[in-house]
């Protein structure tokens, strides 16, 4: 566990939302890493709950607050679990102009290239990201396979890797290691695993002492994603954790409502060489809140309000321009 770099999740799947946000604080930089959050538009046949949207509120309210002290931003692909669009869309996104530039103002934001190794959709968010929320920062760089430094403060990007198995539709990230006082850590965002063995590679070639991670999104098995890309994600995970003394597990894994059972050869693999997996809201000290693959039983259990069936029953663009009264 690093004891000179200071980690705060604050959005992630096991506190109710989309997103792998993490605040990361040495003694001279101050880092937001992928400040987005965002809900399913539809998991079970059903919209959001109330419960996920107070989640959301929150999340991005942390979010919010922690980008004032924050020096720089990350971005590590632009989805928008990952960075914060500038258009209004309450209904999955919580987001808005005055969101977004209250997050990116005066910030040096490090930034995935939206023209080079990016596919069509995120060529598309980040150009309009560049012209909206980036336009209040003080400065965008692209960060593809470059190392800053700031004090004594390392970040060193890694060339785009595949969101998920090789030549994957849904495009390329970057990863990011954190160095500093001897210690480092990774953030390694939608790499579903990793899926792809050769980015499995640079994670353990940084020798980390912390690794933030993105599992295989079992819950898309068989019909979304490959099974034997599941399975590899599955492998090349549990070498993982059995290399890195702390593993923070989050994001598409937890978004299946047996992740525990699915994903226990990995907790036993760590237990075994004496290593920990633990989720964002576990290596808070809080208690797993997860709520996408609950949504269905939400709705059967805790019934919204008519003023929330009404808000639901609106036309998909006038729910985005309204908040959903929770």
């Amino acid at each position: 566990m690093p004891k000179q770099i200071k980690v705060i999740p604050l959005a992630e799947e096991s506190f109710g939302v989309r997103s792998m946000c993490t605040y990361v604080e040495a003694s001279d930089t101050k880092i937001l890493l992928d400040a987005g959050a965002s809900l399913a538009p539809k998991r079970w046949g059903y919209p959001p709950h109330p419960r996920e949207y107070q989640a959301l509120a929150e999340c991005h309210e942390k979010i919010s607050k922690t980008a004032e002290k924050a020096d720089i931003i990350t971005i590590s692909h632009y989805h928008f679990d990952h960075h914060t669009p500038s258009y209004t869309d309450w209904f999955t996104n919580w987001s808005s102009p005055e969101t977004a530039k209250k997050i990116y103002e005066g910030k040096l934001v490090l930034a995935k290239s939206y023209r080079s190794m990016v596919n069509t959709s995120q060529r598309r968010r980040g150009w309009m990201f560049k012209k909206t929320g980036g336009s209040h920062a003080k400065r965008v760089e692209v960060a593809d396979g470059k190392t800053f430094e700031f004090g004594e403060t390392k970040l060193r990007f890694s060339d785009p890797v595949f969101h998920g198995p090789e030549n994957s539709d849904l495009g390329w990230l970057l990863m990011v290691t954190i160095e500093f006082a001897g210690e480092k850590i990774v953030f390694a965002s939608d790499v579903q695993g990793p899926m792809y063995t050769p980015t499995l590679n640079k994670i353990l070639a940084e020798n980390p002492q912390l690794v933030l991670v993105g599992g295989p999104p079992t819950y898309l098995a068989g019909f979304r994603v490959k099974d034997e890309h599941i399975e590899m994600g599955m492998r090349n995970l549990r070498s993982l954790v059995e290399s890195v003394p702390t593993t923070i597990l989050e994001h598409h894994t937890l978004r299946d409502e047996k992740w525990m059972s699915l994903s226990q050869p990995i907790f036993d693999a760590a237990t075994e060489v004496g290593h920990k997996v633990l989720t964002a809201a576990e290596f808070s000290g809080t208690e797993n809140n997860f709520l996408e693959f609950r949504r269905r039983q939400l709705f059967e259990m805790e019934p919204p309000s008519s003023d929330f069936e009404k808000w639901m029953r609106l036309p998909l663009q006038k729910r985005k321009l309204k908040k959903p009264p929770i």
